[in-house]
């Protein structure tokens, strides 16, 4: 068994962009592969450890990015200065995410018919226009996601199932944006479904959450119980 590591660059338009591909080669291939959109600091250490992880299970680990090549947050005013052009323009946000799908479906050592993505905070809401574009995927999670809708004109239907795994008193995610896209999917025709953790808030996967105030605080057992949640589903639509 030996995990192996590369970075990975991909274009969209005239920006570059650098992922991260992780899988382990004692798996046979091609592997069902997994796009990982971090959060609003950039493509990183956490994201690059959720790869290793799946690659420990036998599905290949990408950790997209969603900024370009080098540009990642130290600060939150980094991070929101690299968030808000996207926020501010989903149309470019879901051309970015849609470009590392095509970008790892050529990777030599993926199956490129057995594809899902997951996200965490801004990564959740990256993942959710990845599902409301359309693309073909099989699946999407999100983390403690965003959940606003892109104002974008809809798709006849969304093909890819898609699971949600939302802390009930995340403030960035209040419950009319939870009943909000549950309509939206609905009417969608997605095959959906939505965990919601009670006592438990924003950010709740990541151990360095310390900001009660803010409504951003780790949460191990969601954070255990969101883990099983995800483990299951890639089983049901990647195997």
């Amino acid at each position: 068994m030996a995990l192996r590591e590369q970075l990975s660059e991909y274009r969209c338009g005239d920006s570059v962009h650098e992922g991260y591909f992780c899988y382990d080669d004692a798996f046979p291939g091609p592997l069902p592969v997994v796009l990982i959109s971090h959060d609003w600091s950039g493509r990183g250490e956490f994201s690059e450890k959720k790869a290793h992880r799946l690659a420990y299970h036998g599905f290949a680990g990408f950790a997209l990015d969603m900024y370009g090549k080098g540009k990642r947050g130290t600060n939150p005013e980094e991070n929101q200065a690299l968030m808000m052009p996207l926020m501010q323009d989903r149309s470019l946000l879901a051309k970015r995410i849609n470009a590392a799908l095509t970008h790892v479906r050529t990777l030599p050592q993926v199956d490129p018919r057995r594809v899902a993505a997951m996200g965490f905070c801004f990564g959740g809401l990256c993942v959710l226009d990845l599902a409301r574009s359309g693309a073909d995927v099989r699946g999407v999670v999100s983390f403690h996601g965003i959940l606003k809708p892109n104002g974008l004109p809809p798709v006849p239907r969304i093909p890819s199932k898609v699971l949600i795994l939302h802390g009930y008193d995340d403030p960035m995610a209040p419950p009319e944006d939870v009943l909000a896209i549950s309509k939206e999917f609905t009417q969608a025709g997605a095959d959906w479904q939505l965990h919601a953790y009670g006592g438990t808030v924003h950010a709740f996967t990541n151990p360095h959450a310390n900001n009660a105030a803010g409504g951003m605080l780790y949460n191990d057992k969601a954070h255990r119980r969101s883990w099983h949640s995800l483990m299951a589903f890639l089983e049901e639509v990647l195997r």
